[in-house]
C-alpha cells in the first residue's frame, strides 16, 4: 500500500469512530438520514474533506454536524483542525468495488444473473393525463386561488420560481386537476421539455420493479433525466422506508439541477406521519399551496361550468340547492349533477327541485348527517359540563384542555376540515397543537378503556 493509501485507512478509520460517537450522540434516526450516507474523500493538509450526495444534505450537514464532527474528529487526531462538506452525486457508485457495502452479499448470490426484463417504454413510467383536467376547465374562487395562482406560474414560468410546489388538500377539492392543467399547458407551449406525471403508488411499483430486476441504474435516468417531475398523493409513501429513501434522493438530484418538481398530498408537509423528518423539510422548502374546502359560491361557479360544458338546462334553483346540500368535495358535487342530468335523459322528464330530492336521497342524506367544529364544542363542553367559550379560551387547566382536546381530535375525525382550519375555531391555535391533541386523544384511548369508551359515547351521538 502506497504512504497516500495508508493515510486514506487512516482517515477512514478515524472517521468510523468519529461516526459511532455521532450515531449516540444524535440517534439512530437522525444518524441514518443524515450522516450515514456521508464519507470520506481525503486528507489536505489539516483539512478533512467529507462529502455529501446532494446540496441540501451538504448544507444540512455543515449547519447541524459539521463543528461537533470536526471537535470529534480533533480528539481522534489533534492535527484535524476544520472539516470541509462538499457534494460529490452518486459517489457510492464512483467508489471502488472493494469499499462496497454489496461486496459483503454472497458471492453465489452477487453473481445471480438477473431476472429477464420485460421491455417498456419510457412513456410506461407515467400516468396517462385526463383531458378534462386543463386550466380552462378549472373554476377559481377564494379557496383555491393561491394554489391555481402558483399552478399558473410554474405551467408559464421559463425559469423555476420555486421548487417544489406542494399542494395539498382535502379528496375532491382539485390537486389532480391542478397537476394534470400544469403538465398539459407544458406540453402544449413547451414540447421540448419532458413532463413526468404519476402517483406517489406508481412511483414505489416502478422502484420496486426496479429492484427485482436489478435494473436500478434505469430508473435512476428517467427519473433525474426530466425537466419537470409531479408526483401526486405523496402521502402514499409514508412508513415505506426504501422508497422514501429513493424518492428523496431523485427529488434533490433534480432540485440540484435546476428541474421542476410537483408533489400534491393531503395535508402539509409538517403533518405528513410516516414521512422521515428530511423529507418533511425539504417538502416545505418551496411554496406550499393549502386547497381549502370550497364555499357556496364555489359551489354554485362549479355547477354552471360543468353544466354549460355538457349543455343541459339546469333550473337555478336546483344549482342553488345542490350548491348549498352537498359541501363535501367537488367529486361529490358532479356526481349528482351526473346523475340527475342522466336520469333526466333516460326518462325522458324535466328535472326538477322534487325530482332532484328523491333522485339524490342517499348522497343528501349523507351530508346531512355530517357534523360541524361548533356542535361538536357545543356536545362536547355539555357532556364534560364546561361552558362552551373554554373551547377558545387560553385556560391550560385539565378539566377544561382535556375535554378541548377530544373535541379536537372528534373535529379531525368527523370533518373534512384542515389542521389549520381546526386550529382557528379553537381560539387561533396552531396547527401543531391540534396534531398534538389528536396524537394524545389517541394514546389514552389506547392505555385507558374506560376513557375510549367516553370518546366512542360522543362520537354516536354526534353522527346520529
Amino acid at each position: 500500500m502506497s504512504s497516500m493509501g495508508g493515510v486514506i485507512a487512516s482517515i477512514e478509520q478515524q472517521w468510523a469512530r468519529v461516526c459511532g460517537r455521532m450515531r449516540e450522540e444524535v440517534g439512530e434516526g437522525a444518524f441514518k438520514s443524515w450522516l450515514r450516507p456521508v464519507v470520506v474523500v481525503d486528507l489536505d493538509g489539516g483539512e478533512v474533506r467529507i462529502a455529501a450526495p446532494t446540496r441540501f444534505m451538504r448544507d444540512w450537514v455543515a449547519a447541524h454536524y459539521a463543528d461537533r464532527i470536526r471537535n470529534l474528529w480533533h480528539s481522534e487526531n489533534p492535527d484535524i483542525h476544520s472539516v470541509d462538506v462538499i457534494v460529490v452525486p452518486d459517489r457510492l457508485a464512483a467508489r471502488p468495488a472493494a469499499a462496497k457495502p454489496a461486496a459483503t452479499a454472497p458471492a453465489s448470490r452477487a453473481e445471480s444473473p438477473a431476472p429477464e426484463r420485460p421491455p417498456e417504454s419510457a412513456a410506461e413510467f407515467g400516468a396517462v393525463l385526463d383531458q378534462r383536467f386543463t386550466f380552462d376547465n378549472f373554476v377559481v374562487g377564494k379557496p383555491n386561488e393561491l394554489a391555481h395562482a402558483a399552478a399558473r406560474r410554474v405551467a408559464e414560468a421559463n425559469s423555476v420560481t420555486f421548487n417544489p410546489l406542494f399542494l395539498y388538500g382535502g379528496v375532491g377539492l382539485g390537486k389532480t386537476h391542478l397537476m394534470h392543467a400544469i403538465a398539459w399547458h407544458i406540453r402544449v407551449k413547451h414540447p421540448e421539455r419532458r413532463v413526468l406525471y404519476m402517483s406517489a403508488e406508481k412511483f414505489m411499483y416502478q422502484f420496486i420493479r426496479a429492484l427485482r430486476f436489478k435494473d436500478t441504474m434505469t430508473f435512476k435516468e428517467m427519473f433525474r433525466s426530466v425537466d419537470v417531475l409531479m408526483i401526486d398523493d405523496v402521502q402514499f409513501i409514508s412508513g415505506k422506508d426504501s422508497t422514501q429513501e429513493e424518492f428523496f434522493h431523485t427529488f434533490n438530484a433534480l432540485v440540484d439541477q435546476n428541474r421542476q418538481v410537483v408533489i400534491s398530498a393531503d395535508k402539509s408537509p409538517s403533518d405528513l406521519e410516516g414521512m422521515e423528518e428530511r423529507l418533511r423539510s425539504r417538502l416545505g422548502w418551496g411554496l406550499v399551496a393549502d386547497i381549502h374546502p370550497t364555499t357556496y359560491e364555489l359551489r354554485l361557479g362549479i355547477l354552471h361550468a360543468k353544466a354549460e360544458t355538457a349543455r343541459v338546462e339546469i333550473p337555478a334553483k336546483v344549482m342553488e340547492f345542490l350548491a348549498h346540500k352537498i359541501t363535501s368535495n367537488v367529486r361529490e358535487l358532479e356526481g349528482a349533477l351526473n346523475r340527475i342530468t342522466a336520469h333526466a335523459e333516460l326518462v325522458h322528464r324535466p328535472i326538477t327541485l322534487e325530482s332532484t330530492q328523491e333522485l339524490l336521497h342517499d348522497l343528501l342524506r349523507a351530508s346531512d348527517r355530517r357534523v360541524t367544529i361548533d356542535e361538536i364544542q357545543k356536545r362536547v363542553a355539555e357532556h364534560y359540563n364546561i361552558k362552551v367559550a373554554d373551547m377558545h379560551s387560553a385556560r391550560r387547566a385539565r378539566t377544561v384542555a382535556r375535554p378541548r382536546q377530544v373535541a379536537m381530535y372528534l373535529s379531525k375525525q368527523l370533518t373534512p376540515r384542515s389542521l389549520p382550519e381546526i386550529g382557528r375555531k379553537f381560539g387561533g391555535r396552531d396547527h401543531t397543537t391540534v396534531m398534538h391533541a389528536v396524537r394524545r386523544i389517541e394514546e389514552l384511548c389506547s392505555e385507558d378503556r374506560s376513557f375510549a369508551e367516553d370518546v366512542e359515547l360522543l362520537r354516536r351521538m354526534l353522527q346520529v
